[in-house]
Protein backbone atom coordinates (compact mmCIF):
# COMPACT_ATOMS: atom_id res chain seq x y z
CA UNK A 1 0.00 0.00 0.00
CA UNK A 2 2.86 2.40 0.80
CA UNK A 3 4.54 1.62 -2.54
CA UNK A 4 1.35 2.33 -4.49
CA UNK A 5 0.77 5.59 -2.59
CA UNK A 6 4.31 6.80 -3.31
CA UNK A 7 3.85 6.14 -7.00
CA UNK A 8 0.57 8.00 -7.07
CA UNK A 9 1.93 10.89 -5.02
CA UNK A 10 5.64 11.51 -5.76
CA UNK A 11 7.59 13.81 -3.47
CA UNK A 12 6.65 17.47 -4.08
CA UNK A 13 10.17 18.70 -5.06
CA UNK A 14 10.53 16.05 -7.75
CA UNK A 15 7.03 16.75 -9.07
CA UNK A 16 7.60 20.50 -9.46
CA UNK A 17 11.01 19.95 -11.06
CA UNK A 18 9.49 17.60 -13.66
CA UNK A 19 6.65 20.03 -14.33
CA UNK A 20 8.87 23.08 -14.94
CA UNK A 21 11.34 21.03 -16.98
CA UNK A 22 8.50 19.89 -19.24
CA UNK A 23 7.29 23.48 -19.72
CA UNK A 24 10.78 24.72 -20.53
CA UNK A 25 11.35 21.93 -23.01
CA UNK A 26 7.99 22.59 -24.69
CA UNK A 27 8.79 26.31 -24.91
CA UNK A 28 12.15 25.47 -26.47
CA UNK A 29 10.54 23.20 -29.06
CA UNK A 30 7.94 25.80 -30.01
CA UNK A 31 10.62 28.48 -30.34
CA UNK A 32 12.73 26.27 -32.62
CA UNK A 33 9.69 25.36 -34.70
CA UNK A 34 8.80 29.06 -35.08
CA UNK A 35 12.32 29.96 -36.22
CA UNK A 36 12.40 27.08 -38.70
CA UNK A 37 9.01 28.07 -40.11
CA UNK A 38 10.06 31.69 -40.48
CA UNK A 39 13.19 30.64 -42.38
CA UNK A 40 11.46 28.15 -44.64
CA UNK A 41 8.28 30.14 -45.41
CA UNK A 42 9.07 33.87 -45.13
CA UNK A 43 7.03 34.84 -48.23
CA UNK A 44 3.91 33.32 -46.68
CA UNK A 45 4.23 35.46 -43.56
CA UNK A 46 4.90 38.57 -45.63
CA UNK A 47 1.94 37.99 -47.92
CA UNK A 48 -0.35 37.22 -44.99
CA UNK A 49 0.78 40.36 -43.18
CA UNK A 50 0.16 42.52 -46.25
CA UNK A 51 -3.26 40.91 -46.74
CA UNK A 52 -4.34 41.60 -43.15
CA UNK A 53 -3.04 45.17 -43.39
CA UNK A 54 -4.81 45.76 -46.71
CA UNK A 55 -8.12 44.39 -45.43
CA UNK A 56 -7.98 46.67 -42.41
CA UNK A 57 -6.92 49.71 -44.40
CA UNK A 58 -9.20 49.46 -47.43
CA UNK A 59 -12.70 49.01 -46.05
CA UNK A 60 -13.22 52.22 -48.05
CA UNK A 61 -11.41 52.78 -51.34
CA UNK A 62 -10.75 56.04 -53.20
CA UNK A 63 -9.90 56.23 -56.89
CA UNK A 64 -9.40 59.60 -58.59
CA UNK A 65 -10.14 59.95 -62.32
CA UNK A 66 -10.31 62.68 -64.96
CA UNK A 67 -7.35 64.58 -63.49
CA UNK A 68 -8.79 64.02 -60.00
CA UNK A 69 -12.06 65.76 -60.94
CA UNK A 70 -14.17 62.63 -60.44
CA UNK A 71 -13.66 60.53 -57.31
CA UNK A 72 -14.82 56.92 -56.98
CA UNK A 73 -15.42 56.22 -53.29
CA UNK A 74 -16.20 52.56 -52.68
CA UNK A 75 -17.40 50.45 -49.79
CA UNK A 76 -15.13 47.43 -49.86
CA UNK A 77 -16.58 44.75 -47.57
CA UNK A 78 -18.34 42.50 -50.10
CA UNK A 79 -18.20 39.49 -47.74
CA UNK A 80 -20.88 41.21 -45.61
CA UNK A 81 -22.69 43.07 -48.42
CA UNK A 82 -20.81 46.24 -47.49
CA UNK A 83 -22.39 46.51 -44.06
CA UNK A 84 -20.82 49.44 -42.22
CA UNK A 85 -19.22 49.17 -38.78
CA UNK A 86 -17.71 51.99 -36.73
CA UNK A 87 -14.30 51.92 -38.41
CA UNK A 88 -15.84 51.90 -41.89
CA UNK A 89 -18.18 54.77 -41.00
CA UNK A 90 -15.20 56.86 -39.88
CA UNK A 91 -13.21 55.97 -43.01
CA UNK A 92 -16.16 56.92 -45.24
CA UNK A 93 -16.62 60.17 -43.33
CA UNK A 94 -12.92 61.03 -43.74
CA UNK A 95 -13.03 60.17 -47.45
CA UNK A 96 -15.81 62.69 -48.10
CA UNK A 97 -14.12 65.35 -45.98
CA UNK A 98 -11.06 64.88 -48.17
CA UNK A 99 -13.22 65.08 -51.30
CA UNK A 100 -14.91 68.28 -50.12
CA UNK A 101 -11.62 69.99 -49.25
CA UNK A 102 -9.80 68.97 -52.45
CA UNK A 103 -9.22 71.82 -54.90
CA UNK A 104 -9.44 69.53 -57.93
CA UNK A 105 -12.34 67.25 -56.91
CA UNK A 106 -15.69 68.16 -58.48
CA UNK A 107 -17.95 65.08 -58.40
CA UNK A 108 -17.94 61.90 -56.32
CA UNK A 109 -19.47 58.50 -57.07
CA UNK A 110 -20.38 56.37 -54.06
CA UNK A 111 -20.69 52.65 -54.81
CA UNK A 112 -20.27 49.22 -53.27
CA UNK A 113 -17.85 46.50 -54.32
CA UNK A 114 -19.01 42.96 -55.00
CA UNK A 115 -22.49 43.56 -56.40
CA UNK A 116 -24.11 45.31 -53.43
CA UNK A 117 -24.38 48.97 -52.46
CA UNK A 118 -24.76 48.51 -48.70
CA UNK A 119 -26.79 46.38 -46.32
CA UNK A 120 -26.68 49.15 -43.72
CA UNK A 121 -25.10 49.09 -40.29
CA UNK A 122 -23.16 45.98 -39.32
CA UNK A 123 -25.50 44.56 -36.67
CA UNK A 124 -22.90 41.96 -35.65
CA UNK A 125 -20.67 44.75 -34.36
CA UNK A 126 -23.33 46.46 -32.23
CA UNK A 127 -22.45 44.46 -29.11
CA UNK A 128 -18.76 45.34 -29.45
CA UNK A 129 -18.00 48.79 -28.01
CA UNK A 130 -14.89 49.13 -30.19
CA UNK A 131 -16.57 48.17 -33.47
CA UNK A 132 -20.11 49.52 -33.17
CA UNK A 133 -21.28 52.49 -35.21
CA UNK A 134 -20.83 55.93 -33.63
CA UNK A 135 -23.83 57.45 -31.85
CA UNK A 136 -23.01 61.15 -31.63
CA UNK A 137 -25.62 63.86 -31.15
CA UNK A 138 -25.97 65.88 -34.41
CA UNK A 139 -24.87 69.31 -33.22
CA UNK A 140 -23.31 70.53 -36.48
CA UNK A 141 -22.95 69.85 -40.19
CA UNK A 142 -19.49 68.30 -39.77
CA UNK A 143 -20.47 65.61 -37.25
CA UNK A 144 -19.86 61.92 -37.82
CA UNK A 145 -23.08 59.98 -38.41
CA UNK A 146 -23.68 56.30 -37.59
CA UNK A 147 -23.17 55.46 -41.29
CA UNK A 148 -20.39 58.03 -41.71
CA UNK A 149 -20.99 61.11 -43.90
CA UNK A 150 -24.79 61.35 -43.60
CA UNK A 151 -24.63 64.60 -41.59
CA UNK A 152 -22.19 66.35 -43.89
CA UNK A 153 -23.55 69.18 -46.02
CA UNK A 154 -21.35 69.17 -49.13
CA UNK A 155 -20.96 71.88 -51.76
CA UNK A 156 -20.14 69.29 -54.44
CA UNK A 157 -22.49 66.69 -55.96
CA UNK A 158 -22.36 63.02 -54.99
CA UNK A 159 -23.84 60.27 -57.17
CA UNK A 160 -24.91 56.92 -55.71
CA UNK A 161 -24.42 53.93 -58.03
CA UNK A 162 -26.90 51.44 -56.57
CA UNK A 163 -26.95 47.72 -57.23
CA UNK A 164 -27.90 44.68 -55.19
CA UNK A 165 -28.83 45.42 -51.58
CA UNK A 166 -29.45 49.05 -50.66
CA UNK A 167 -31.33 48.70 -47.42
CA UNK A 168 -31.63 50.21 -43.93
CA UNK A 169 -28.62 52.47 -43.33
CA UNK A 170 -27.45 51.72 -46.87
CA UNK A 171 -30.66 53.29 -48.16
CA UNK A 172 -29.97 56.31 -45.95
CA UNK A 173 -26.53 56.64 -47.54
CA UNK A 174 -28.15 56.65 -50.98
CA UNK A 175 -30.72 59.24 -49.85
CA UNK A 176 -27.87 61.47 -48.65
CA UNK A 177 -26.44 61.52 -52.19
CA UNK A 178 -27.69 64.12 -54.67
CA UNK A 179 -28.40 61.64 -57.49
CA UNK A 180 -29.19 57.90 -57.41
CA UNK A 181 -28.51 55.67 -60.41
CA UNK A 182 -30.32 52.43 -59.61
CA UNK A 183 -30.20 49.09 -61.38
CA UNK A 184 -33.49 47.44 -62.27
CA UNK A 185 -32.72 44.42 -60.07
CA UNK A 186 -31.58 46.41 -57.01
CA UNK A 187 -33.40 45.85 -53.70
CA UNK A 188 -34.22 48.88 -51.55
CA UNK A 189 -36.11 49.23 -48.30
CA UNK A 190 -36.19 50.05 -44.61
CA UNK A 191 -35.43 46.44 -43.69
CA UNK A 192 -34.10 47.50 -40.28
CA UNK A 193 -37.79 47.75 -39.26
CA UNK A 194 -37.86 44.02 -38.49
CA UNK A 195 -34.84 44.28 -36.15
CA UNK A 196 -35.95 47.33 -34.17
CA UNK A 197 -33.20 49.57 -35.54
CA UNK A 198 -34.45 53.14 -36.17
CA UNK A 199 -33.50 55.47 -39.00
CA UNK A 200 -30.96 57.93 -37.54
CA UNK A 201 -28.97 58.84 -40.66
CA UNK A 202 -31.50 61.22 -42.19
CA UNK A 203 -33.93 58.69 -43.64
CA UNK A 204 -37.04 60.02 -41.89
CA UNK A 205 -36.76 63.48 -43.45
CA UNK A 206 -34.92 62.84 -46.72
CA UNK A 207 -37.24 60.09 -47.93
CA UNK A 208 -40.47 62.16 -47.54
CA UNK A 209 -38.79 65.09 -49.31
CA UNK A 210 -37.91 62.88 -52.25
CA UNK A 211 -41.07 60.81 -52.72
CA UNK A 212 -43.72 62.52 -50.58
CA UNK A 213 -44.96 61.73 -47.08
CA UNK A 214 -47.56 59.13 -48.08
CA UNK A 215 -45.19 56.89 -50.03
CA UNK A 216 -42.41 57.45 -47.52
CA UNK A 217 -44.66 56.34 -44.66
CA UNK A 218 -45.49 53.18 -46.59
CA UNK A 219 -41.81 52.24 -46.86
CA UNK A 220 -40.83 53.42 -43.37
CA UNK A 221 -43.68 51.78 -41.44
CA UNK A 222 -44.02 48.49 -43.32
CA UNK A 223 -40.32 47.97 -43.98
CA UNK A 224 -41.25 46.38 -47.29
CA UNK A 225 -38.69 45.86 -50.02
CA UNK A 226 -38.96 47.41 -53.48
CA UNK A 227 -37.00 46.85 -56.68
CA UNK A 228 -35.31 49.39 -58.91
CA UNK A 229 -38.32 49.80 -61.17
CA UNK A 230 -40.63 50.80 -58.33
CA UNK A 231 -37.92 53.04 -56.87
CA UNK A 232 -37.76 54.86 -60.19
CA UNK A 233 -41.53 55.04 -60.53
CA UNK A 234 -41.99 56.73 -57.13
CA UNK A 235 -39.07 59.12 -57.58
CA UNK A 236 -36.56 57.47 -55.26
CA UNK A 237 -34.24 56.53 -58.13
CA UNK A 238 -33.04 59.41 -60.28
CA UNK A 239 -32.37 57.13 -63.24
CA UNK A 240 -32.98 53.45 -63.92
CA UNK A 241 -30.49 51.19 -65.68
CA UNK A 242 -29.96 47.51 -66.41
CA UNK A 243 -28.10 45.13 -64.12
CA UNK A 244 -24.36 45.74 -64.04
CA UNK A 245 -24.58 49.21 -65.64
CA UNK A 246 -25.07 51.60 -62.71
CA UNK A 247 -21.40 52.48 -62.28
CA UNK A 248 -20.87 53.15 -65.98
CA UNK A 249 -24.00 55.31 -66.09
CA UNK A 250 -22.87 57.21 -62.99
CA UNK A 251 -19.50 57.82 -64.62
CA UNK A 252 -21.17 59.37 -67.67
CA UNK A 253 -23.19 61.73 -65.51
CA UNK A 254 -20.17 62.59 -63.37
CA UNK A 255 -18.14 63.44 -66.46
CA UNK A 256 -20.93 65.73 -67.67
CA UNK A 257 -21.20 67.50 -64.31
CA UNK A 258 -17.44 67.94 -64.12
CA UNK A 259 -17.45 69.63 -67.53
CA UNK A 260 -19.77 72.45 -66.43
CA UNK A 261 -18.74 75.74 -64.76
CA UNK A 262 -18.52 74.63 -61.14
CA UNK A 263 -19.42 77.78 -59.19
CA UNK A 264 -22.73 78.10 -61.01
CA UNK A 265 -23.52 74.41 -60.57
CA UNK A 266 -22.79 74.52 -56.84
CA UNK A 267 -24.77 77.73 -56.31
CA UNK A 268 -27.88 76.25 -57.94
CA UNK A 269 -27.48 72.94 -56.09
CA UNK A 270 -27.15 74.73 -52.75
CA UNK A 271 -30.19 76.92 -53.42
CA UNK A 272 -32.34 73.92 -54.39
CA UNK A 273 -31.25 72.04 -51.28
CA UNK A 274 -31.62 74.90 -48.78
CA UNK A 275 -35.10 76.10 -49.83
CA UNK A 276 -36.91 73.63 -47.57
CA UNK A 277 -38.71 75.46 -44.78
CA UNK A 278 -38.37 78.88 -46.43
CA UNK A 279 -41.19 81.04 -47.70
CA UNK A 280 -41.22 81.81 -51.41
CA UNK A 281 -39.84 85.30 -50.77
CA UNK A 282 -37.06 83.96 -48.54
CA UNK A 283 -36.17 81.29 -51.08
CA UNK A 284 -35.97 83.86 -53.89
CA UNK A 285 -33.77 86.11 -51.77
CA UNK A 286 -31.40 83.26 -50.95
CA UNK A 287 -31.32 82.12 -54.57
CA UNK A 288 -30.39 85.63 -55.71
CA UNK A 289 -27.77 86.10 -53.00
CA UNK A 290 -26.00 82.90 -54.02
CA UNK A 291 -26.40 83.41 -57.76
CA UNK A 292 -25.43 87.05 -58.13
CA UNK A 293 -21.89 86.30 -57.02
CA UNK A 294 -21.54 83.77 -59.82
CA UNK A 295 -22.86 86.11 -62.52
CA UNK A 296 -19.70 88.17 -62.46
CA UNK A 297 -17.40 85.18 -62.05
CA UNK A 298 -18.76 82.69 -64.60
CA UNK A 299 -21.96 83.87 -66.31
CA UNK A 300 -20.37 86.77 -68.22
CA UNK A 301 -17.66 84.49 -69.55
CA UNK A 302 -20.26 81.88 -70.48
CA UNK A 303 -22.35 84.47 -72.34
CA UNK A 304 -19.26 85.54 -74.27
CA UNK A 305 -18.52 81.95 -75.27
CA UNK A 306 -22.15 81.46 -76.32
CA UNK A 307 -21.94 84.54 -78.54
CA UNK A 308 -18.94 82.95 -80.23
CA UNK A 309 -20.90 79.76 -80.94
CA UNK A 310 -20.21 77.53 -77.93
CA UNK A 311 -23.17 75.60 -76.55
CA UNK A 312 -25.47 76.05 -79.52
CA UNK A 313 -27.43 73.24 -81.18
CA UNK A 314 -26.91 70.89 -78.22
CA UNK A 315 -23.14 71.00 -78.39
CA UNK A 316 -21.13 71.89 -75.33
CA UNK A 317 -17.46 71.60 -74.58
CA UNK A 318 -15.74 73.15 -71.57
Amino acid sequence: EEVVRSRLHPPPPLFFFSFFFSLSFLKYLLHRLWKMTRKVFPPIFQIYGRWVSTCARQAVTIEKRMDSKVWHIGLNSPHKRNAVDGATAKALFDAFLEFESSQSAQVAILFGEGGHFSAGADLKSMNDAEKRNPLISPTGDRMLGPMGPTRLVLRKPVIAAVQGSCVAGGLELALWCHLRIVERTARLGVLCRRFGVPLIDGGTFRLPRLIGESRAMDLILTGREIDGEEAHRIGLATRLCEEGECLAEAEKIAAALASFPQKCLRADMTSARDQWGLSEREAIQREFAGGVKVVEQEALQGASEFAKGAGRHGHFQS
